[in-house]
């Protein structure tokens, strides 16, 4: 079933809560747009987060055309599941570098020593904080 609304659901927030990898498309950019995995953090307050360095190409898109698009799929082997969520996002100075070391320990195990130093690396860099406020919010989940 597909569906669209402007909201993320219960089911939505529970399904984001997995580590699952999400494909970012900003709104600007090479034609055709040039979507890129991300970790990303889905809130309570429905948006979505996910952390970046601040002088990347994505951002200085964003800051010129705040418009973006996630989405997310089950992987392979599991029932054909997806959310798509658009809006317009905003870069925000703080809080980067928590939101990584959260998504950090959900994607990683950080008691391996060279992700625990991966992680160091992330953090010893500048962040920003990627926040989208959907507009839109489509999905499908295989019946």
């Amino acid at each position: 079933m597909s569906d669209g609304t402007t909201s993320l659901t219960e089911d939505d927030l529970q399904f984001l809560r997995r580590p699952l990898f999400g494909f970012l498309t900003v709104a600007t950019g090479p034609q055709p747009p040039q979507p890129r995995p991300v970790w990303f953090e889905a809130t309570d307050h429905g948006t979505v987060e996910l952390f970046t360095g601040p002088d990347t190409a994505k951002v200085r898109r964003l800051r010129r055309d705040p418009r973006a698009s996630l989405v997310v799929a089950a992987p392979v082997g599991e029932r054909e599941r997806w959310v798509a969520i658009a809006g317009h996002t905003e870069v925000a100075a703080d809080g980067a570098h928590e939101l990584a070391a959260r998504l950090a320990a959900r994607y990683w195990d950080l008691d391996d020593p060279a992700r625990a130093d991966d992680l160091a690396d992330i953090l010893a860099d500048d962040q920003v904080r990627l926040i989208i406020r959907a507009d839109s919010v489509s999905r499908y989940t295989m019946d």
